[in-house]
Order: C-alpha cells, then structure tokens, then sequence
C-alpha cells in the first residue's frame, strides 16, 4: 500500500494548535486520513505545509494515478479534437462543393462552432463540477460524437452551422473540462505535464486525423455515404464508443476511486491539500466569492490572453494546414496533401509534451512561454519572407513546436494560482474561454483573397506571437514583484477578527499567498 511507507512530520515552523508537538514527530496512517479528511487543514495560516510524504509512497500513487486517469481522458480528448478539425480534410474531399459554399461561406460555417463554444465554456466548467466529471466528461463526449455523425447528413450551410453550433456547445467543457478534472489528482508541479498527456492529443490529432480522413477517403462508400461524409460518420461512432467505455472507466475524485485502498486515497487528498492555503477540503461547495477569484485573479487574465494570442495560431493551423499545404504542393493528389499534414504535427507533439515535462521538473510554467514564443516567430518570418515550398513546408514544423505547449502550460499556470478547487474550476474555464475567442479569429485569419502567401494571416500570427513574448515577460516580472510586496504584508494583522469562511474566500488574496510562475 502507498501509505504504509508516508510519514507525516510537523513543520518546522508557525504550527497552529499544538498539530504536533516538534519538529520530526512521525505519525501514521491515522494522522493520514485526519489530514485528508473535511474540516481539517494541511497547512499553518502562513501556508507552509503542515504535512510531508514520503517520495516513494507518492510516486508509487501518481503512477497508478496515471495509468487509470489519464489514458482515457487523453483518448476522449484525441477525439473531441478530431471531431472539431476533420472539417479541414473534409474540406479538401469536397465540402465546400457538395455545399455550395461560396466566398466566406467556409469561414462563417468555422466562426459559427466558436460562438457556442466560447459561450458556454465557464458555464460547462461549473456544470462539471457540479454533476461530476466522472459523468460529465464522457456524456458530453457521447454529444460531441453524435453531432460528428449528424455532419454527415447535412446539405446546406444552414444544417451545417446548425449541427457545427451544437458540436461547440458539447465540446465546450473537454478542455478545461478535463484540465478541472486532473487538478483534483495531481499537485501543482505535476500538473503542466499531465495536461500535456492529453493536450498532445491536439497535434496528434492533426496528424491522426490526416492518416485516417486518407484511409476513409480509400472506401468506396460507407453505407450510403461517400466521400468527406465517410470521415464525419466512421470518426463521430468511434468517439460515441469511446464516451459509452469512459461511464465505467472514469471515476470522480479520489475518494470514490474503488481501484485505490484507503490509505492511497488519503495520500491522494492529503497531498493536493497540502499546496493550498487555509484549506479544509479539496473539492469545496460552489461559492460566489470563489468563482469570481479564478475569474479575475491577475494571473488569470493575464494567462488567458496569452493563450488567446496562441489559440490563434493553434486553431488556425488545424484548419488551414491542409489548405496551406495545397498551396505549397498544388499538383499533389488530395491523399498526398492529407499525408503532408502529418509530420509537423508529429513535431509539435514532441514539443507539446517536452516543455510541460521540464516544467514539472524545474516547477516553473511562464518562462516556456517565453521560450516558446521566439520558434512562432520564426516559422511566420519563414512563411513572409519567401515563397520557396520547402522553406514553407518547413515553418509549419517551427510554428508546431512553439505553440502547441501552450495549452497544457497556461491551464497549468491558472490552476497554480488560485487556492480553492471553485476558484480552480472557474479560472481554467475563463483561460480556455479566452483560447476559444483566439480560435474565432482564427477563422478570419486565412482569408480566400489572401491566397496563396496568406500575407494578412502570416503577418496576424507573426503580431500575435510578438505579443505573447512581451506580455510573458512582463507577466513574469509582475509576479516576482508582487511576491516580494506580500512578504512585507503581517498576516496575523490581515486574519485577525477573520472567520474560517472569510479566510478561505480570500483565495489569492490571502496575505501568505504567493504567486507561482
């Protein structure tokens, strides 16, 4: 059992209420589980952990975690992602002609899918909190894929916006979604890379979708259905499959989790409560004051509009890649050009889970922005500075694996930021909100007069990657100053006359409160 080998001990220092009597008393597993349980905080009110683990026990855990949780999330996720982009391939089998889409009709059908999806992204957070991720993930993922199967049905641009409108609103709440869901298991330095596990599924799905809309598009029909309506059919029932499979795999929380033993389960409580201050229960009732924390910390905000700036990139690439593609290879065969899409998504993945795997290690998110942000550049200087295919062909794999680490490394830095599992909830629903206004300026990006050196698209995402790399640096200085201003802060001063409530509603606003960039 993992918890036979964890030790609790007494910090060193600022114990509240005779927890312990002296530095290096151990406990055991009784001490576990009163840690763990409600009413009970890990940590003194100057936020230093009242708690330590053993390393073995906890890496043990975070193993089996890993291996339960988060294959099929990252499945669901591969595609929800799949479901959102193979309007891309579709669009190169004959989508636009099948519809009689004209002009910005293409465009508009793309713009129509974001609308519902910014919409309902906080809403959908707070929804799966509230049911219970174990349940809300795989029932919106069933959603999302009954709606990729309706897309195969439809002829004009009204029933396509219609079923492209209900498919945003399903998969509104994948994302942060899931990015909630993980932060109930893993502590903050684990977090970035977790995400990452199935954020990757993002470029992989560019790649994987390209390699299977080609095999599809090899039938000669399915059913009664032919051509890009084969990709929207046979990819919308493997996801319906999928989410049927995740009602019995996923579990809600770590307390109802029936493959851990009791003593795991108090592990796995005790030691994301340890990381939050004041705290007394890792999964707290929805509260006002709370929500409107993880909305409008300065870090949230800030965090969101970066990754805005990289959505516009990200989404645009997953929709345009193979129109960009065609215009380096014009006289390729459409199963050819879907090939082309693959390697730089290949390339974006490694990336997308190398830069959260060193932020887990250094427990550092906002200096890889900065470290990101200069590849993005340089793929779109490549892009506006020549006209030669291969050196094209060859920004897309720069551009890749600069910004597709964004997802998991800004949802990890909201979620790091704030205290209570509400405010936590609500500021990934807010950061990847403001990722989706990103992906319907995408849709504007890559306009058909534009073609084909996109000079306005490139030269958008050029800007937008020249932002992110200031605002990053200006958001780091920011967070190290305004740590520094805390400390001058009395806490005793700032809690007295102070009730538990008011204390924990504080949030970030609590005086031992430090930012963690």
């Amino acid at each position: 059992m993992a918890i036979r080998d964890y030790n609790v001990e007494e910090s060193a220092q600022h114990s509240p209420n005779g927890f312990a009597a002296e530095k290096g008393a151990i406990y055991h597993n009784e001490a576990a589980h009163e840690t763990a349980e409600r009413g009970h905080v890990a940590t003194d009110k100057y936020g230093v952990s009242l708690v330590h683990f053993d390393p073995a026990a906890e890496s043990r855990l975070r193993w089996k975690i890993d291996l339960y949780i988060v294959p099929t999330v990252a499945l669901l996720y591969l595609f929800c992602f799949i479901d959102r982009a193979n309007i891309g391939n579709a669009k190169l089998a004959g989508f636009e002609k099948d519809l009689g889409l004209k002009g910005y009709d293409y465009n508009k059908v793309l713009s129509v899918f974001y609308i519902s999806y910014i919409i309902f992204e906080i809403p959908s957070n707070m929804a799966c909190k509230w049911i219970g991720p174990g349940w809300f993930i795989p029932a919106t993922s069933l959603g999302f894929g009954i709606c990729s199967i309706c897309t195969a049905f439809v002829y004009n641009i009204q029933a396509a916006s219609g079923v492209r409108f209900l498919l945003g609103v399903f998969e509104a709440g994948m994302l942060p979604g899931i990015a909630y869901y993980l932060s109930r298991w893993y502590r903050r330095s684990e977090l970035a890379f977790r995400l990452s596990l199935y954020i990757v599924m993002a470029p992989l799905a560019g790649a994987f979708g390209g390699l299977l809309a080609s095999a599809i598009l090899k039938l000669p029909h399915f059913g009664s259905l032919h051509t890009w309506r084969m990709i929207f059919a046979i990819e919308g029932i493997i996801t319906c499959i999928l989410s049927l499979i995740a009602f019995v795999t996923l579990t809600d929380r770590p307390a109802t989790a029936k493959w851990l033993s009791q003593e795991e389960k108090d592990l796995a409580i005790a030691r994301v409560k340890s990381e939050r201050v004041a705290a007394t229960e890792v999964l707290d009732k929805l509260d006002s004051p709370k929500i409107l924390r993880g909305i409008f910390s300065p870090v949230t905000l800030a965090t969101a509009f970066i990754f805005l700036l990289d959505n516009i990139t990200v989404q645009g690439l997953a929709f345009f890649a193979p129109t960009i593609v065609k215009t380096i290879y014009p006289k390729a065969t459409v199963i050819s050009q879907q090939l082309h899409t693959v390697p730089p998504y290949v390339v974006g993945a490694f990336f997308t889970v190398l830069f959260p795997f060193l932020s887990w290690r250094f427990d550092r998110r906002n200096i890889f922005f900065i470290i990101s942000a200069p590849l993005m550049m340089a793929g779109y200087i490549m892009f506006l500075s020549s006209t030669n295919a291969q050196v094209r062909y060859g920004a897309t794999f720069v551009i890749a694996s600069g910004a597709f680490s964004f997802g998991a490394l800004c949802n990890a830095q909201v979620a790091a930021n704030v205290v209570s599992d509400t405010a936590r909830s609500t500021a990934i629903g807010t950061n990847v909100m403001f990722g989706n206004i990103g992906g319907l300026i995408s849709t504007w990006s890559f306009l058909p007069y534009d073609g084909p050196n996109y000079h306005i698209g490139n030269g958008l995402n050029l800007g937008t990657s020249t932002a992110i790399l200031i605002l990053s640096i200006l958001l780091l200085l920011w967070m190290g100053a305004n740590s520094k201003q805390r400390e001058k802060r009395d806490v005793d001063a700032e809690l007295s006359g102070l009730s538990q409530k008011q204390v924990q509603d504080l949030d970030w606003r609590h005086p031992a409160f430090r930012w963690k960039p």
